[in-house]
């Protein structure tokens, strides 16, 4: 697997809270699967140089990571499929409804390279759905001032809002749609 050098900025979550890969000072994403996310927040913080291997998207900043290495200490985590890693969190931490507002940094995306949220400047994640991501693909664009809506799990390593509607201001916001089968954010 090719291997691409960097230095992590910040970490990237799910909804739910889960480290799920990393932004490096480039602008690269770094995507990982979250089952791993305790070993990875051991092994790399943000300011470390590390080294990626994995597979790099060809339209957007993304690698698909297979494993990252701490260039200092040495620490490697390595995706080896399911079923090889402590395996997801028990039940879903309960978010706490909040108003977020602020300019969009960078869009975030997916394995898959869609778009699944955006980073503002705040350093919160707002993560939507990729068909609503493209909906609203006009305001993601960095530099777009935001309002948004949601739960909000703050952690060590982030704040993630699971967006419910969203728009240029708090006067304007359109409901999120959720995939059939897909339970909102609340229990």
């Amino acid at each position: 697997m090719p291997a691409i050098n960097g230095t992590v900025t910040r970490y990237t979550l799910t909804p739910r809270g889960d480290v799920d890969g990393l932004i490096l000072t480039d602008g690269t994403e770094v995507h990982f699967p979250p089952h791993l996310s305790t070993q990875l927040v051991y092994a790399v913080r943000p300011s470390d140089a590390v080294t990626v291997r994995g597979l790099k998207a060809l339209s957007v900043p993304l690698v698909a990571a297979v494993s990252i290495t701490n260039d200092r200490s040495g620490q490697t985590v390595t995706d080896n499929g399911p079923g090889f890693g402590p395996g997801p969190k028990g039940p879903r931490e309960a978010g706490q409804p909040m108003t977020v507002q602020g300019r969009v940094q960078m869009a975030l995306h997916g394995p898959r390279g869609d778009v699944n949220g955006v980073l503002i400047e705040d350093g919160t994640i707002l993560r939507l759905p990729p068909p609503e991501a493209e909906r609203f693909v006009a305001l993601l664009a960095p530099g777009q001032a935001v309002t948004a809506q949601g739960d909000a799990i703050t952690t060590p390593m982030g704040r993630v809002l699971d967006v419910q509607s969203i728009g240029p201001s708090p006067t304007q916001l359109s409901f999120i749609q959720r995939p059939p089968g897909k339970k909102g954010p609340r229990p």
